[in-house]
């Protein structure tokens, strides 16, 4: 009887699995559009909070790694509220600024939440970037998660201020553009979203992720990876193609893991120009 519940628990898990798989881009179309990139996605479960995103807009193609409030089957239903936010902002308002996304993604999210009789606290966090493959320009604003470009470049040179902290390895530059501090969700006191606006070239490298890779307990002493080591791979990793790349951040994920269970969904963006 345990046994047979347990087996329709686990086939509706997996329906919705494939319903949240419906909801994510094709690699196809990444590659069609981001074409020397990767994406890393490792849910915990076999459903997931977070999910990547991305929607052509002519010469733009806007895209995002995001994480939703838990991780499977919760998870999981907030994200198809939070996807379906981010399409109704690009295909219905015909948004294409990262920031006015948001706003906009944040106005629908509360206005979906706050038809349900409880109050639901739930949300995301988010890295959403519009790149223009013909002029490289890059627009990215963020809800709690950052954007960090790898350049041999000063900052000066992208037309952006970032923090002055940043890391250096080998004449590559690792710079962070913070995120604005409030969640895709119900927030005590909600200001716009700050848009920021970059100018790569060949060479120059971004990446977007939710928490999950730096959140993993593991190594010798049981601990988390946590951000300066995961920089300082992604420094290192600057003479790899973007597909080595994948494969780098995987086996060192898996490796710093080892025996310890998963502890949350990961997501990770890598794109070179």
């Amino acid at each position: 009887m345990i046994e047979e519940k347990n087996r329709e628990i686990t086939d509706s898990i997996t329906y919705a699995k494939r319903i949240q798989e419906a909801i994510l881009p094709p690699l196809r179309l990444v590659k069609e559009r981001i074409e020397n990139s990767f994406i890393l996605y490792k849910p915990k479960d076999i459903v997931a909070g977070d999910f990547y995103w991305m929607e052509p807009a002519d010469d733009w193609t806007i895209f995002a790694a995001a994480d939703c409030t838990g991780h499977g089957v919760p998870g999981a239903m907030v994200s198809v509220v939070c996807s379906n936010a981010l399409n109704r902002a690009v295909r219905e308002f015909e948004l294409s600024e990262p920031a006015k996304i948001l706003d906009k993604t944040l106005e629908l999210v509360i206005e979906r939440f706050e038809k349900s009789e409880e109050e639901v606290k739930d949300g995301m966090d988010i890295a959403l970037c519009s790149y223009n493959s013909k002029t490289k320009e890059l627009q990215y604003a963020g809800a709690n998660n950052a954007l960090w470009i790898v350049t041999q470049r000063s900052m000066a040179e992208l037309g952006e201020e970032a923090e002055n902290r940043k890391l250096a390895a080998d004449g590559w530059n690792l710079y962070e553009i913070k995120a604005d501090k409030q969640p895709i969700g119900k927030y005590h006191d909600p200001k716009p979203y700050s848009n920021h606006s970059l100018q790569l070239q060949e060479g120059d490298s971004i990446y977007i992720f939710s928490d999950g890779y730096a959140d993993q307990f593991g190594g010798p002493k049981g601990k988390k990876l946590k951000y300066k080591p995961y920089k300082e791979l992604i420094l290192s990793s600057q003479d790899k193609s973007m597909d080595e790349q994948k494969e780098l951040f995987n086996n060192q994920f898996e490796e710093w893991m080892g025996d310890f269970e998963q502890v949350d969904d990961v997501c990770m963006i890598g794109m070179k120009v």
